[in-house]
C-alpha cells in the first residue's frame, strides 16, 4: 500500500532519498524502481528492516544496490546535516512519544529546498478507532495521539517546512480498521476482518481500476491518512 504520490516530488535523477520509519518496504521498493536514485531506509525494528531487505531482493525490477536499509532512532539520525534531498516519515509520528525531537531530526538532515512527506492517520477515521478499542491507543506501539489538520500543519511550519500539498489516502482502509477495533485487535479469525483482509489485499496485487477510482472518490472523505507535501525554507 503506496501512500505517497512519488510524481508529485519531481525527484531528479541522482537525489538522496530517506525514508525514516520504513518499516517492511513499501515505499522502498517503490522508489528502488528507479535505477537513478540513492535510497536510505531507517527503521528501529530489526526484523522488519530484514523483512524489507528480503523483499527488495526478491521484487522483480527492483535494483536493490541503489538503496542502503539501515538500523537507527528517528530521535538521532545517522547522517551530516542537509545530506538528503527528499526526506519520507510516512505513519511514524503517531507512534511516537517526542514527536517534536523526530521532526527537528528530520529537517536537520533535509537539504534548504528539499521536499518532506509527512503522512499520519486522520482525525475522524482516527478518532472512530480510538472510541471503539482503548487497545488502540494503549498496547506497546500502538497510535498514541491524534493529529486535526490545522494543528499539524502549524507543528510543521514551526519547524520550518512549509506545506505545497494536502492528500487523503486509503479511504478503503478505514472501515476495516474499525472493523478491528470493533471484534479485537488481534481477533483474525472474524470472518468480516478476514473477508475484508483478503478484499484489501487482492486489491493492492492486482489494481483493478474501477477499485481505484472508487478510492479515489471517497478519499477527500473517508481518506484513513493524510499526507502533507512539505518543502524546507
Amino acid at each position: 500500500m503506496i501512500t505517497v504520490d512519488f510524481p508529485k516530488l519531481n525527484l531528479q535523477p541522482h537525489s538522496l532519498v530517506l525514508d525514516a520509519g520504513c518499516g517492511t518496504g513499501r515505499h522502498l521498493r517503490e522508489l528502488a524502481g528507479r535505477s537513478d536514485l540513492k535510497i536510505v531506509g531507517l527503521d528501529k525494528n530489526g526484523g522488519e528492516l530484514s523483512e524489507a531487505l528480503s523483499s527488495l531482493e526478491l521484487t522483480p525490477g527492483v535494483n536493490a544496490d541503489n538503496c542502503l536499509v539501515l538500523q537507527a532512532d528517528i530521535y538521532h539520525l545517522p547522517f551530516a546535516a542537509a545530506k538528503f534531498d527528499c526526506v519520507i516519515c510516512s505513519e511514524v509520528l503517531e507512534h511516537i512519544s517526542q514527536h517534536e525531537h523526530a521532526l527537528k531530526e528530520l529537517v536537520r538532515v533535509l537539504k534548504p529546498q528539499g521536499n518532506m512527506v509527512i503522512s499520519v492517520p486522520r482525525y475522524y477515521p482516527e478518532k472512530i478507532c480510538w472510541l471503539l478499542s482503548s487497545a488502540y491507543y494503549s498496547e506497546k506501539g500502538g497510535h498514541i495521539r491524534i493529529y486535526k489538520k490545522k494543528h499539524l500543519r502549524r507543528l510543521l511550519a514551526k519547524h520550518g517546512i512549509k506545506c505545497w500539498k494536502i492528500n487523503y489516502k486509503h479511504a478503503l482502509h478505514a472501515p476495516y480498521w474499525w472493523l478491528k477495533c470493533m471484534v479485537g485487535l488481534k481477533n483474525d479469525t472474524n470472518r468480516l476482518v478476514k473477508y475484508y483482509k483478503k478484499f484489501l489485499e487482492w486489491g493492492i496485487l492486482h489494481k483493478p481500476p474501477v477499485l481505484r477510482i472508487l478510492e479515489e472518490l471517497l478519499n477527500p472523505v473517508l481518506g484513513k491518512s493524510i499526507v502533507f507535501y512539505l518543502r524546507k525554507s
